[in-house]
């Protein structure tokens, strides 16, 4: 899900998603690349375990927390580096 040729983008970089490679243009949201990459839950609510996933998109619900490094982001402030590690909590 990428508009291809009227948008000029940079060369693609390689992030990794729980264990698995994605691509994704550097300086795009993280969220971004996540959804574009069909990864849509980000979380399980801490109560029922239901999935969550991308709500407001800037920064203000949390519903997108990710793991970065060891410490929480939100990935729709979060821009996209070559070799990022993230870890969803979307496990059951």
């Amino acid at each position: 899900m990428r508009i291809e040729g009227l948008v000029e983008r940079p060369t693609p970089v390689t992030i990794t998603v729980d264990g698995r490679p994605i691509s994704a243009f550097a300086g795009e949201s993280l969220a971004a690349a996540l959804f574009a990459a069909g990864i849509r839950t980000l979380r399980r609510s801490p109560r029922a375990a239901t999935p969550r996933g991308m709500f407001c998109l800037m920064g203000v619900c949390q519903e997108c927390l990710v793991r970065l490094d060891g410490r929480r982001v939100t990935a729709c402030e979060e821009p996209v580096r070559e070799g990022m590690a993230i870890t969803t909590g979307a496990e059951s």
